[in-house]
């Protein structure tokens, strides 16, 4: 064959390489981006979850009461809202108005007493005035997110600094040590299921159908009260989107189906209220878990079994609750921005890296128990298998939270002196016995 030929060849060769590189690296991108999208959705279905959960036994609740009574009990339980006529609508008080300071607890009001004709147009007009909280102007783009900090300024209360002997420490031990624990992990999360049958059998009750076509007629005025406060809400703390969630929850329990009704009225804006609730309730668990860890404390009673177990299983959810904020925190920060709803919580700065100094409390609980526990063991292979298993630990929390404060390196200090003692009387103890 020709040189020319070959060359040619070899050419044409590259150019289909170097199309198919750029092939697989675009979808390899793709991938990405639906990974992340498909991470989005899980950890939005997640969140909606207990919120349905809620709303399904509060139906179930609701219909046994129905079917207890006749359809004129059933009607009655609509007086709350002074709606004896479709005309009528006794405007309940906006959010602002209700919570009236952020100290005040968000029940849910008491009706008011019926109002004349003139007071109800008058207290209308009012509710307009009230809704105009935000101006129709576009809004200026937000900034976007900062970028994360460095670990020593994650938190000027607690000062973090990196401690390269626990590194050392760690590899040296894992190096003797070739077993690792092979820890699953894995919490199945109960989920309420509804029979097939028992759906379709409630479904298929006039008394339910009929509260719904009341609720859609009967309701107008109130939904579209709602849906201008959600349209209209804008948040500067994270804590207020709690109260506010809390608040609208309250308000849609009083319709007898919160979905079935809001479907005939397409101007709900579901996906803000839907973002609204992920926010809520993303938050609340982040905060309540990172309470849990914080004010975490050693039950001296307990075995060391028991004791470590818990602290383990308690860092392993911290670090998944923080990794899945992590790993969705682009994409839902963006939405949260667009919806005026805060997000900073959900970077270093904020709660996440709150979560992460939490951590030093149970690395320095579990290496204390730790040293506890080589005083009284006399067997050399013993304090060796324990002396990696708290090594271990702290180690792993190093990682996480990018280093110790003082007292948690004081706690290592004190396991690597009990270690290193222990080691020294062994070995005396063998020189002896030669």
């Amino acid at each position: 064959m020709p040189p020319g030929d070959d060359e040619s060849q070899i050419s044409s060769l590259k150019k289909q390489l170097e199309a198919s590189f750029a092939r697989s690296s675009s979808l390899e991108k793709e991938n990405h981006e639906l990974r992340q999208e498909v991470a989005r959705l899980k950890a939005q279905i997640n969140s909606l979850k207990a919120h349905d959960n809620e709303r399904k036994s509060l139906l179930w609740k609701k219909l046994q009461n129905s079917m207890d009574g006749s359809n004129t009990d059933h009607a009655s339980q609509y007086k709350q809202y002074n709606l004896d006529d479709e005309t009528t609508f006794c405007p309940k008080p906006n959010f602002q108005e209700l919570q009236g300071g952020k100290d005040r607890s968000m029940n849910v009001p008491k009706p008011p007493p019926r109002p004349t004709p003139a007071a109800i147009s008058h207290s209308l007009k009012q509710v307009n005035q009230n809704q105009i909280k935000v101006p129709s102007m576009p809004m200026p783009a937000p900034a976007p997110p900062p970028p994360p900090l460095p670990s020593k300024l994650l938190s000027g209360a607690k000062s973090v600094r990196r401690v390269p002997e626990i590194v050392e420490l760690y590899r040296s031990l894992t190096k003797k040590d070739a077993q690792m624990d092979n820890r699953t992990n894995a919490s199945a999360t109960p989920v309420m299921a509804f029979n097939k049958n028992m759906i379709g059998e409630i479904e298929n009750r006039s008394s339910y159908l009929s509260a719904i076509k009341s609720d859609v007629k009967k309701q107008k005025e109130f939904i579209n009260f709602l849906i201008k406060e959600v349209e209209s809400a804008s948040f500067s703390e994270i804590s207020d989107v709690e109260t506010f969630v809390k608040w609208l929850d309250g308000e849609l329990s009083s319709l007898v189906d919160e979905r079935a009704v809001l479907k005939h009225f397409p101007q709900w804006p579901e996906r803000k209220a839907d973002a609204l609730r992920e926010a809520a309730f993303n938050y609340r668990d982040l905060k309540n878990l990172e309470t849990e860890v914080s004010s975490f404390e050693d039950n001296r009673k307990e075995s060391l079994t028991q004791a470590t177990r818990r602290m383990q299983a308690l860092q392993d959810r911290l670090e998944q609750s923080v990794n899945n904020t992590e790993r969705m925190r682009e994409s839902s920060s963006k939405r949260y921005r667009d919806f005026q709803i805060p997000w900073e919580w959900m970077f270093d700065t904020g709660l996440i890296g709150q979560m992460k100094l939490s951590s030093l409390r149970l690395a320095k609980e579990y290496m204390k128990r730790i040293s506890k526990e080589l005083k009284s063991i006399n067997e050399y292979s013993q304090e060796q298998s324990l002396m990696l298993q708290g090594v271990r630990f702290a180690y792993k929390i190093h990682q996480f939270a990018g280093g110790f404060d003082t007292e948690t390196i004081n706690a290592f200090e004190e396991l690597k002196k009990v270690g290193m003692r222990s080691h020294h009387h062994h070995h005396h103890n063998n020189n002896n016995n030669v």
